[in-house]
């Protein structure tokens, strides 16, 4: 299951807050190379591509991976101009969707955490998966008896 509102905007701020701490940049990077269908909140989804696209360095054509502007003047200003003109992240952004970006998200905020909430971006609804199991078993009855029909 995607993340929900509270915690899409803990690792808001943690990525607007704590970026030019050396510790958590790796971690940094990798959040925001994850896709964005991982923020279910469709405000905070825009603010996330937002803060992707205009970190993002500059890209060859070659398959490299993304490399990201992260720490120093570049960084506080895209991160200012997304909470100061909210215009920019989307048109229907007002200040207060934005207000949160650049305060710390406290010390509940660790590593352990993080793995916690990568694990959360990417986990599937487990009620999703009984009804297609169920829906193979059913498959696999109904292909048993016409298979001794055939026997027969």
């Amino acid at each position: 299951m995607p993340l929900d509102a509270e915690i899409a905007k803990k690792m808001l701020q943690l990525v607007t807050s704590r970026y030019d701490d050396r510790h958590w940049r790796k971690r940094i990077e990798k959040t925001l190379s994850l896709p964005q269908s991982g923020v279910t909140d469709p405000i905070q989804q825009q603010i996330f591509v937002f803060l992707k696209l205009g970190l993002k360095a500059y890209k060859s054509r070659r398959a490299d991976p993304d490399s990201w502007i992260l720490g120093g003047y570049a960084t506080k200003e895209v991160i200012d101009r997304a909470k100061f003109q909210p215009q920019l992240v989307g048109p229907t952004i007002k200040k207060d969707d934005v207000a949160f970006l650049g305060t710390d998200p406290g010390s509940d905020v660790t590593e352990a955490w993080w793995d916690d909430m990568l694990v959360q971006w990417f986990d599937v609804p487990e009620e999703e998966k009984p009804a297609e199991e169920a829906g193979g078993e059913k498959a696999e009855e109904s292909d048993s008896p016409s298979a001794a029909k055939l026997k027969a």
